[in-house]
Order: structure tokens, then C-alpha cells, then sequence
């Protein structure tokens, strides 16, 4: 799938998107930041990563931590994974947390979440007085059997 997508003008010089192995599904995104950010124990911020795309119908972006920030530091994305719909034109910015005890430093450049594209389907909700059984029926948390 060819997907469009725009560079901001400020960071011509930062990698787009792009995945670390042959049979990746997630793409790295990097911090398009002129100056250092530190995200505190348990604070948050909004990093943007230098483009814009264009998603055909029926596809989303899912935006995913990195495993390896997020065993090394605790920093994870807040709304994970966080969905950029096909007619969102803006910039892609990361909602970061700090789930560490220590402070985490963002430099320019750096890896700080992956991209995902997924297949979207949309429903039409069909009201009905009764749903069609199941051997689960309304057994809940841990019911399961597993």
C-alpha cells in the first residue's frame, strides 16, 4: 500500500517513519523537537514527529510504545495505542507518559513510539430485543475458563 505523507518543513532532516526489520509491523516514529524534553515521574507530554500523512478509507495509525522505552524507563504512550483516522490531515504528535521513577530525557531524533497500520471496518448497529446465544453467555471477567 503507498500511502502519502508530508514532511514539516522544520525537520527535512529527521528519518520518516520507517520499520527496524524485514518483517516489522510497526514503524519507529522520532521526536521532531529543536530542543531537549524532559518528561518528569509521572508527567506527560505531546511530542510532535515532523509529518503529515493521508490514509486511504479504511485504514487506521495506530500510535504504540516502543517495548524497549517502556521496560528500560517506563515511558509508555498514554492513550495506547492512539488512532490516527484516514481523514486527519495534521501533523502526528505522541502523547508520552512517564510511568518510571526517574526522570526521561527526549532529544531530537529519537525513537519514541512505532506506527502500526491497520484495516478499519465501520458497522451499522442493528437493535435487537435478544442476542443470538453462546456458550459464555453473560459470564464476565475471568470466566473465561482460562
Amino acid at each position: 500500500m503507498r500511502v502519502h505523507i508530508r514532511r514539516v518543513s522544520a525537520y527535512q532532516d529527521l528519518p520518516l517513519p520507517s520499520y527496524q526489520s524485514e518483517t516489522a509491523s510497526g514503524m519507529d516514529l522520532y521526536a521532531a523537537i529543536e530542543a531537549e524534553l524532559v518528561v518528569e515521574p509521572g508527567g506527560r507530554v505531546i511530542v510532535p514527529c515532523g509529518f503529515a500523512l493521508a490514509l486511504p478509507y479504511g485504514v487506521e495509525a495506530q500510535v504504540r510504545p516502543r517495548s524497549g522505552l517502556a521496560a528500560a524507563h517506563g515511558l509508555s504512550v498514554l492513550n495506547a495505542p492512539g488512532t490516527i483516522d484516514s481523514d486527519y490531515r495534521g501533523e502526528v504528535k505522541v502523547i508520552l507518559i512517564n510511568h518510571g521513577s526517574a526522570s526521561f530525557r527526549i532529544t531530537r531524533g529519537m525513537r519514541i513510539a512505532q506506527l502500526v497500520i491497520a484495516p478499519v471496518l465501520q458497522i451499522e448497529w442493528v437493535e435487537a430485543e435478544d442476542l443470538p446465544p453462546t456458550s459464555r453467555g453473560e459470564k464476565g471477567y475471568g470466566h473465561t475458563g482460562h
